[in-house]
């Protein structure tokens, strides 16, 4: 309540400035609430490891060809030593340190024996026994 001792104009004003938000007379309709702009979001994406699916956060990230890893988890297939983007080569999305991919490639003298797949002059042999098959 306002003070005795204030005249009946001072005492409006006193009143009207010490209202709460719920006893305010305007009209509500008048006022407009604020409009954000729904381009902006807080709302982001969470990145998730491509070698233990778990949350990548922004300090601990590292894309290596378009694939996100924890940077304690971007390892070598062979060895499983640490890599950084520096020190990794890449072959059919596995990642390798470069002195095992040149031991690798080097031990067989080419890269499907020696990352362990099946060469691709079996491949074309299979198919050029099927050609010969349908032509007979």
């Amino acid at each position: 309540m306002a003070p005795a001792n204030l005249t009946s104009s001072r005492r409006s004003k006193y009143v009207n400035a010490c209202r709460t938000p719920n006893m305010d007379t305007r009209n509500t309709t008048e006022e407009k609430p604020v409009q954000r702009s729904k381009s902006f979001s807080f709302k982001t994406q969470k990145e998730v490891c491509s070698s233990c699916e778990k949350t990548v956060y922004p300090m601990e990230r590292l894309v290596a060809n378009n694939l996100v890893f924890h940077s304690s988890c971007f390892c070598c297939k062979h060895c499983n030593a640490k890599l950084s983007l520096g020190t990794f080569a890449a072959l059919q999305g596995e990642f390798y340190c470069k002195p095992h991919f040149q031991q690798l490639f080097k031990s067989k003298g080419n890269y499907d024996e020696g990352f362990g797949r099946k060469q691709h002059k079996e491949l074309w042999a299979s198919k050029e026994s099927e050609n010969i098959t349908k032509t007979a």
